[in-house]
């Protein structure tokens, strides 16, 4: 019967015949391509008349060409087709639907596998009806001659347009094209759900025989079949027929029918098990739990294929054995090896069994279900032993598809894990891979990566928790480098999600403890996973090559950074304006600020002698320590750290005062934490302190005790602010002693000596520190002794205490600025600010000289030099122009020698020697400069012992390889003297010394035009100069001021505006001249004074013919409009150098002068005017006898001639004016002004 069936539906179908049946008869052999040929062009006749019937053509003429196209043989083997019916004649099958189909839209295939199923079970109606009359196709509408269907296909029972369209949608669920397998699938799906005549067995038999496959066919086409057969056999079990048949009748075979084709389907290929699987499990649901165990698991291959999956690696088998396993209760081993016997999450996931299938592990939703599902949930056994196991011993080690899988298990596990979870599943090997991904963009697996990260990004984001794990586990396996490893942002992004104090504190914890565990930096693998310590032989190399003790303190000063920007990311949000919750806000943020300082102090001043961890009962905490000692450099970023926190938190309390909310003291937290920790006997400072730095350390910490006690005695003011500010100072120092051995202490020391003088009620009580400091001296070099001897009260007598203690305050500055780092600089600041209005002008001045001091200079050693070195400013700008290279060139030739003109450059009064040094500490010999009765800058010895030092350490102890340049060492030393100099005009802008301050600050301006200078450096002078002293409302004024030190520098600031090559330079002397000339109107001057100040404009203008002259007139204007007397003294002048100009231009800039002198005139000028009459009329005879022909030239002389005769008129002096005009002149006016001259004629 078997062979009989077989051989009836290859004769039904004949393209499924096989090529090797050999048992056929020619006549069969002969008949089958006759067939297949009629059968093909059958169909291209029908769907030309179904066009011609579409487009209302005659049925006559169809028919007509239709029976010439048809050969002689088709003729002969089917019967002619007749006109087609009209479409309300009975039911159809229109062709439109199976190309709707393959739509790409999924509204459009529902729509036609609707459409199709509603016109099938219509014809399907009429051709059952029809059969119960006997009338065989009567009511078919399309007839069995439109559509030729085999009737041997099983599909007896079925109308001819039916099983046309179910051989066509098998046909179409192999086709290549996009959607086209969608859409036949859900077709034949939903045809088989509604029309019952359908059998499924012979479906079952059908798909194969349409979609043949052989080892001879080629791979495209072998695909397509194989894969047509698969979405065949899903249409049935979505069509549900299968699970229906079984419960209908529970002898029926066809579960394991089915069930054995599906497998022995996924066996052809490796890309077919899972869709193979899928197809199962999709028929699993719909069955009860006993047709599993009698039927699935009962099915021919199936127990077969459980038995090898274990040996070949098939996590496919795995994955339905547990889906399987889910549905039943199985008493005996029916699933190999693959599942544990008796079932359950801890044999599943123990060590023995995950190492026997370790090479089939594929992911799935049931292993995570069983692993959360586990009795011990705190125990993180079963993870470890899956992630150790699987993740890291089987998927991270295979091919990119299996990596792509592990990151995929991550994906789907994070969501479900808790925060310590997490840690055991984002392993070392884990982030290694990851990394290795993310390092190279052109990896096949860079875009899963990315998406990893930015799924775990999402995943982490909602749980702080999480968040913190995720970030220690990605930088302790990275070595703190994972962002700059993969070139992303993803830690430093997680990072700045904290933003509650609760979270700050969590991840601040959280980063301590990764701090000091550094055996978890190591991530050895368990002693309990042998296949683990295998593997770990190639893993641990690999490991050791990225994280050895270099990359062990990447991590912790990535700690240490990380901790420090927690602040940063703080949001503090008060609910309304009140004290009350400010102080709130301020309370919490000191509890996020203490909890970073003493971790910083801790691990970065601090060691234990005995053991890692030490508890303090005073402080009712427990202190802990990194096994392995820390390094220099990490100590150093520590307290670097503390240091900018200390800043922070002094900034911060300038923003707290206007409100008048008192802020957390953090710097006096600071210390009593310190003076704590030093009293446990266990502990002490990571160095050991020399002499000199011990010494400094314990007065340090005296004075800022005392200092703080007497702030809080003293209450608000400015002495409070002094004693706040200046604390922070020596903080700041104690600090910088520990970082620098040896190299701060005499600074620290000097700060304590300026406290005792500034404050004597602190002094009063430091009789103890009194008896240190005289033996401290006793031991130390003259400097350091003679300082000593000033603290215990034996200062020389002639010395005038108010100027030692500012002048010793500026030089401590000074030799501190140069190497400070940024929140010493700051404290510095803060100090300057309320202490500036003391200083002295000695004091001053030697901060002005590091604003001119340079790196090319040298000594002045000429005992003959009288000059004012503070005013000499035409002679740097010179230096500038003639002497130096600075890649100008000059806008106008200078076709004269100007030798004789210019007088010998000057070197800069302050030119350093690099001193020699001695074990008492840096010395210099110099030469003292003359005698200067007008305050020169000529520096004397005691100015070179305090500035030569600075420099000194510029030459000698930063020239290091990689290091700064000494240049750029000096430049940032002038740019903070420029920041204090800058609070002291601000402070007081009216001053005496303001002008020494201008004088140095003008020769630096001009320098910095040098070889040697800077643009940021020219533009901080500049911007000190305009804003502080220019532009501000005080200036020196009265008769305090000096008129002689006002004229000279007077002269060389025109001297700057008229010769200087620079704009800049010329611009700010001519804003120079005008402030000089506010202060000089201030002034009771008398008449001689003011003729020297007219003479230093004359000189200008009798200067501005020479082609060296780069004078502006307009500057002139703008000086005779604001100073008129100035411009009345200068008219006479003017019209003289007018008359003597050559030069077309330079004659008719001047006419503009005079014009503009007339025109602002202050008071009667007729008698000045009248003084002056012949000459204006001589020089409008001159200007109009030699009219440019340049027309704006043109209009320049016709403006000032008519300027003239409308001042004539406005004094009344026609008469005078026509009798002093020539005849020539006359004729030239009546000519050339025209009507402007009419009221002028005789």
């Amino acid at each position: 019967m078997a062979g009989k069936k077989r051989t009836q539906t290859d004769l039904a179908v004949p393209e499924a015949v096989p090529a090797s049946d050999n048992t056929r008869n020619e006549a069969a052999a002969a008949e089958a391509p006759a067939k297949k040929k009629k059968l093909a062009m059958e169909r291209k006749k029908e769907r030309k008349e179904l066009d011609k019937e579409r487009h209302r053509q005659s049925a006559e003429s169809a028919a007509a060409e239709a029976a010439k196209a048809q050969p002689p043989a088709a003729e002969a083997a089917a019967p002619a087709n007749p006109p087609p019916a009209p479409a309300a004649v009975g039911p159809g099958l229109h062709m439109n639907v199976f190309r709707d189909l393959a739509s790409p839209e999924a509204s459009v295939r529902e729509t036609a596998a609707e459409a199709l199923v509603a016109e099938l079970r219509q014809v399907q109606k009429a051709y059952e009806k029809s059969a119960r009359k006997g009338e065989s196709e009567a009511g078919d509408g399309d007839s069995a001659s439109q559509m030729e269907a085999e009737k041997d296909d099983g599909l007896d029972n079925c109308a001819p347009s039916v099983r046309y369209a179910i051989r066509r949608l098998i046909r179409g669920i192999s086709s290549s094209r996009e959607y086209a397998r969608q859409g036949f699938a859900l077709g034949l799906a939903a045809v088989l759900e509604s029309i019952r005549a359908i059998k499924v067995e012979s479906i079952m038999k059908l798909i194969p025989n349409l979609l043949e496959y052989s080892s001879s066919m080629k791979g495209p086409e072998a695909k397509d079949n194989l894969l047509g057969r698969l979405f065949g056999f899903g249409a049935i079990v979505r069509s549900g027929r299968v699970s229906r048949q079984w419960t209908r009748d529970k002898s029926s075979p066809i579960v394991k029918e089915f069930v054995s084709v599906v497998v022995e389907l996924g066996g052809k290929k490796r890309y077919l098990t899972e869709p193979a699987v899928a197809v199962i499990l999709d028929l699993v649901r719909k069955l009860p739990d006993e047709a599993i165990l009698s039927e699935v698991l009962e099915a021919p291959g199936v127990q077969d294929w459980f038995n090898k999956a274990a040996d070949v690696g098939d996590p496919d088998a795995l994955f339905l054995a547990l889906k399987l396993q889910e549905r039943t209760i199985v008493q005996k081993e029916i699933f190999g090896k693959l599942l544990p016997h008796p079932f359950s999450s801890d044999n599943f996931f123990a060590e023995q069994h995950l190492k026997s299938i370790a090479a089939c592990f594929k992911f799935w939703q049931e292993a995570q279900k069983n692993k959360k599902a586990s009795s011990c949930e705190d125990n993180k056994r079963n993870l470890r032993n899956f992630c150790e196991v699987v993740i890291e011993g089987s998927l991270l080690l295979s091919s990119h598809d299996r990596k792509h899988l592990a990151f995929s298990i991550l994906l789907s596990l994070l969501p479900k894990l808790s925060p310590p979870a997490i840690q055991v599943v984002l392993s070392s090997k884990v982030v290694h891979g990851l990394m290795d991904i993310l390092s190279n963009e052109s990896s096949w697996l860079y875009n899963a990566g990315k998406h990893f990260l930015k799924e775990l990004v999402s995943v982490a984001s909602h749980d702080n928790d999480r968040c913190a794990a995720v970030i220690i586990n990605l930088q302790k396996y990275s070595g703190g480098r994972f962002d700059s490893m993969t070139k992303t942002k993803i830690v430093k992004e997680l990072a700045g999600k904290f933003h509650s104090v609760e979270d700050c504190l969590y991840l601040v914890q959280s980063l301590m403890a990764l701090f000091v565990d550094e055996e978890s930096v190591t991530d050895e693998p368990s002693d309990q996973s042998q296949t683990t310590d295998e593997n770990s032989e190639i893993g641990p190399t690999e490991e050791q090559e990225l994280l050895g003790q270099g990359d062990t303190d990447l991590l912790k000063s990535w700690v240490v950074n990380t901790i420090s920007c927690v602040l940063k990311n703080l949001k503090l949000t008060s609910k309304g304006n009140s004290d009350s919750e400010m102080a709130k806000c301020i309370e919490e943020k000191f509890q996020v600020q203490t909890e970073i300082l003493k971790f910083l102090a801790v691990q970065g001043l601090f060691s234990a002698s005995l053991g890692t961890e030490v508890t303090s009962f005073e402080l009712q905490e427990k202190f802990k320590w990194p096994n392995n000692p820390i390094s220099t450099s990490l100590r150093k970023e520590c307290i670097e750290q503390l240091q900018f926190l200390l800043e922070d938190a002094q900034k911060d309390e300038a923003l707290h005062v206007p409100s008048e909310v008192k802020s957390n003291d953090l710097g006096y937290y600071f210390m009593r934490f310190i003076n704590t920790v030093c009293n446990i006997p266990s502990v002490s400072l990571f160095r050991t302190l020399s002499g000199n730095d011990d010494n400094a350390f314990k007065k340090l910490m005296a004075v800022e005790s005392m200092l703080f006690h007497e702030e809080r005695k003293t209450g608000p003011g400015l002495e409070s602010a002094k004693m706040h500010a200046m604390r922070y100072l020596l903080i700041q120092l104690l600090l910088q002693v520990l970082l620098h051995p040896d190299e701060y202490w005499e600074a620290a020391v000097d700060v304590t000596i300026c406290c005792k003088k500034s404050f004597p009620v602190i002094a009063q009580g430091d009789n103890s520190s009194a008896q240190e400091s005289a033996e401290h001296g006793s031991q130390e070099s003259d400097e350091d002794g003679s300082e000593e001897s000033d603290e215990d009260g034996s200062e020389d007598p002639n010395e005038e205490v108010s100027l030692e203690f500012m002048d010793v305050l500026v030089q401590t500055f000074l030799s501190v600025l140069p190497h400070a780092s940024g929140p010493v600089c700051l404290t510095i600041e803060q100090v300057f600010r309320v202490f500036c209005d003391d200083i002295t002008e000695t004091g001053l001045l030697d901060m002005l000289r590091v604003v001119k001091i340079d790196l090319k200079g040298r000594r002045q050693t000429d005992s003959d030099d009288e000059d004012d070195g503070r005013v000499d400013i035409e002679d740097d700008d010179e230096t500038v122009m003639e002497d130096e290279d600075v890649g100008e060139t000059d806008d106008v030739t200078d076709g004269e020698d100007d030798s004789s003109d210019e007088g010998d450059v000057d070197q800069d009064d302050f030119n350093k020697a690099v001193p020699n040094e001695t074990k008492g500490g840096d010395k210099a010999e110099a030469t003292k400069d003359g005698d200067d009765s007008d305050d020169s800058d000529g520096m004397d010895d005691d100015a070179m012992f305090r500035i030569d030092p600075y420099i000194a350490r510029i030459f000698k102890e930063r020239n290091l390889p990689g290091s700064e340049t000494k240049q750029s060492q000096l430049m940032r030393f002038k740019l903070r003297v420029l920041t204090l100099l800058d609070i002291y005009l601000q402070r007081n802008p009216g001053k005496v010394l303001v002008l020494e301050v201008y004088s140095f600050l003008m020769q630096a301006f001009v320098k910095s035009h040098g070889a040697d200078g800077t643009e940021q450096f020219r533009q901080r002078i500049a911007g000190i100069l305009q804003r502080r002293v220019f532009k501000g409302n005080e200036y020196p004024e009265g008769d305090v001021v000096e008129f002689g030190k006002l004229e000279s520098l007077l002269e060389k600031a025109l001297r700057l505006a008229s010769r200087s090559r620079y704009n800049t330079v010329a611009s700010v002397a001519q804003n120079a001249t005008f402030w000089i000339l506010k202060i000089i109107n201030s002034m009771n001057c008398s008449e001689q004074e003011l003729a020297s100040v007219v003479d230093k404009f004359r000189s200008i203008l009798n200067d501005y013919d020479r082609k060296k002259s780069r004078l502006k007139l307009g500057f002139v204007k703008e000086v005779a409009k604001r100073n008129p007397w100035i411009g009345q003294e200068l008219f006479g002048f003017v019209l003289q150098r007018t008359e003597n100009t050559k030069a077309q231009y330079r004659r008719n800039q001047m006419l503009e002068l005079v014009d503009y002198i007339l025109k602002s005139w202050a008071g009667d000028a007729s008698e000045v005017f009248l003084n002056h009459l012949a000459q204006l009329c001589g020089l409008i005879q001159e200007a109009l006898s030699a009219v440019p022909e340049n027309k704006s030239r043109r209009k320049e002389v016709r403006n000032f001639c008519t300027g003239i005769l409308q001042t004539v008129l406005k004094l009344d002096l026609k008469e005078q004016f026509q009798n002093a005009l020539s005849p020539e002149a006359y004729s030239l006016c009546e000519a050339k002004l025209g009507a402007a001259f009419t009221t002028f004629k005789k």
